[in-house]
């Protein structure tokens, strides 16, 4: 069966950028000129994805208006000519077919997984972080998606990540595959451990397929770490079961859950736009040339 569905959990509150998403939800914060979301949308779609999930929050109701048709802007740029705006408009409202659903509470990313169960049915599945963005030049879901269907089995991407930030991420071991170096049968799976208790630098990054029994996984799964139903628990019955693995990215991952984050994001993405990176080195040289800074 091919994997047609991603599911995005986009009901966080978004603390770590307050007060930026106060009242704009933290995937829609620009990054140039599209929001972050958007991006990540892209990503699915070109990994062959055709139906996008979002679970979303009270105060999200901008997503979904983001990827919905909007006709008095379509007329009004219709009017005045503006037809390549109208054109990227268009463009982002056809990407796929759109479906929302509402997390009542922050009970965790397992519960807001759970919460696509009836959208999703008894297939596989992406689940994609949106605080996580991968550089279209490196992607990893194509690469995933070809591992599941190889083992039948539930895919994560991983990366290495320094001690000091291990206690931000769920953080796995295991062994890697014969002759595939980044290819790793996971056997234990911990949510944010202390560095000294934690059984690798291998940390998730925020890319998942997964196969449809992590569904009655959540369902068993009782809060855990901070209170919350955690993806991560249901995971690593799967590991123990011998029915979960990693792929160690080495491509180019983007934090945009921060301040710094976002801005780093932003000016590399800007960087990759002919028709703005010229001005853009412009400047940041001569900013960085004065002495102001």
């Amino acid at each position: 069966m091919s994997i047609r569905k991603a599911v995005l959990p986009v009901a966080g509150l978004g603390t770590r950028v307050l007060p930026a998403s106060k009242v704009i939800p933290k995937e829609m914060l620009p990054l140039v000129d599209r929001p972050t979301l958007q991006y990540i949308v892209e990503e699915a779609v070109a990994a062959g994805i055709e139906e996008i999930i979002f679970v979303t929050s009270s105060s999200k109701r901008s997503i979904e208006d983001h990827f919905d048709s909007f006709p008095d802007l379509e007329r009004t740029l219709e009017r005045k000519g503006k037809l390549k705006e109208l054109e990227e408009l268009r463009r982002v409202q056809t990407l796929a077919s759109f479906a929302a659903v509402r997390q009542p509470e922050a009970h965790g990313l397992g519960h807001a997984v759970l919460c696509a169960k009836h959208l999703v049915g008894n297939e596989p599945f992406v689940v994609m972080l949106g605080d996580d963005l991968v550089a279209p030049e490196t992607p990893c879901l194509p690469r995933m998606i070809e591992l599941f269907e190889r083992t039948q089995s539930s895919v994560i991407s991983l990366f290495e990540v320094p001690k000091e930030e291990i206690s931000s991420f769920g953080i796995v071991a295991g062994e890697t595959t014969k002759g595939e170096d980044n290819f790793i049968k996971i056997s234990h799976m911990v949510e944010k451990p202390d560095p000294e208790e934690a059984p690798s630098n291998l940390a998730v990054a925020g890319r998942y397929v997964l196969s449809p029994d992590i569904f009655e996984l959540l369902e068993q799964t009782r809060p855990g770490k901070g209170g919350e139903i955690q993806l991560t628990d249901a995971l690593q019955r799967q590991a123990e079961a011998g029915r979960c693995y990693g792929l160690r990215f080495d491509g180019e991952r983007f934090d945009t859950g921060t301040p710094l984050g976002l801005l780093k994001t932003s000016i590399a993405y800007a960087l990759k736009r002919p028709e703005l990176a010229p001005a853009l080195r412009e400047y940041m040289h001569s900013v960085l040339q004065a002495e102001k800074f």
